[in-house]
């Protein structure tokens, strides 16, 4: 989706949908497709919604080509790719220039981590107009401190209040509700009080008018059941594997029969790229020659868009 496509817009009900399908008081077509998206997958578990973290351009690209139906732009890997750990280090206006980056080579849906949203309530309502207008389709606000100090499966982070965790996520509603559509994510990091403090917070965010929860790194499978029954069957819930991570790792069929509408997999491309990179580097430091694992340059320009340009570039050339 380009950057600001949308149009002015009223709340609307799908007819067959328990929840409004469009949200704000301007249009925002990948809003729009990300929410139905996860109502049909939260009314039909069976349709759970996969998918992998991106972190720029080609990262997303990929996600797109294996057939994942959206992208989720996540800050852990887009910090990693800027040499540094998601530890509060990236703001606001590098995030947006990843988005309008990430918006632009890609046709499905693009959600955005926004973190804490990089400050107080005037900051999160920034933050979240200033996504929906760079052509996100969704957000994640988080309730860790500002600025963050890790991620949701490393050591020493930190939660704000309940009650500051209401008027973040009570803002960010606002912020969509009178502005372009975007679908929020309210994820709650209070697992670290207690499960019964993050199951509090989850209902609360959803109250507020949030789209769907996460609760972030649930540590048995046991809590991952419950958690699900103790949100009830009206709020949608989202879920992340991290392998080697605080919550177990399960198949998406086995998250399906717990409810879950949509899972996450914020390691799965990053790791696997760090490991492919030093495997090639070595091989080329002991070896002085490429490695066997080496993509062909035909296939690497196809991977990067060579492919569309040239069709474009011809295709302009017989119009003149």
């Amino acid at each position: 989706m380009s950057p600001a496509q949308v149009t002015k817009n009223s709340q609307s009900n799908g007819s067959e949908y328990p929840y409004p399908l469009e949200r704000g008081t301007q249009r925002n077509e990948a809003a729009t497709r990300l929410r139905k998206m996860m109502v049909e997958a939260h009314i039909d578990p069976t349709k759970i919604v996969q998918h992998p973290i991106a972190w720029d351009g080609l990262t997303a690209r990929l996600v797109e080509e294996a057939g994942f139906p959206m992208v989720f732009l996540g800050g852990y890997a887009v910090s990693a790719s800027h040499g540094l750990a998601d530890a509060g280090y990236l703001g606001f206006a590098e995030m947006v220039h990843r988005t309008l980056e990430v918006c632009r080579v890609v046709d499905v849906p693009v959600m955005v981590d926004g973190d804490t949203g990089y400050g107080n309530e005037v900051n999160v309502r920034r933050t979240v107009q200033g996504y929906a207008k760079a052509g996100a389709a969704g957000i994640m606000i988080e309730d860790q401190v500002s600025p963050k100090q890790g991620c949701g499966h490393t050591k020493d982070k930190k939660v704000i209040s309940f009650d500051d965790a209401i008027s973040r996520i009570r803002a960010a509603v606002a912020a969509r509700n009178e502005g372009v559509d975007i679908f929020i994510l309210a994820r709650t990091d209070a697992h670290i009080i207690s499960y019964e403090e993050a199951i509090r917070r989850a209902k609360a965010f959803f109250d507020e008018g949030a789209d769907a929860v996460a609760i972030e790194a649930i540590t048995s499978v046991d809590e991952m059941k419950r958690s699900r029954q103790d949100l009830g069957p009206n709020i949608p819930s989202f879920i992340n594997i991290i392998e080697g991570g605080k919550t177990p790792s399960m198949s998406y069929d086995d998250l399906a029969a717990m409810g879950y509408c949509s899972v996450a997999y914020p390691l799965t491309l990053l790791a696997a790229g760090i490991k492919a990179m030093r495997g090639a580097l070595q091989g080329l430091l002991r070896k002085t020659e490429s490695p066997d694992m080496i993509m062909r340059f035909e296939d690497v320009c196809s991977a990067v868009g060579f492919q569309e340009y040239w069709d474009l570039a011809e295709k302009l050339t017989k119009v003149q």
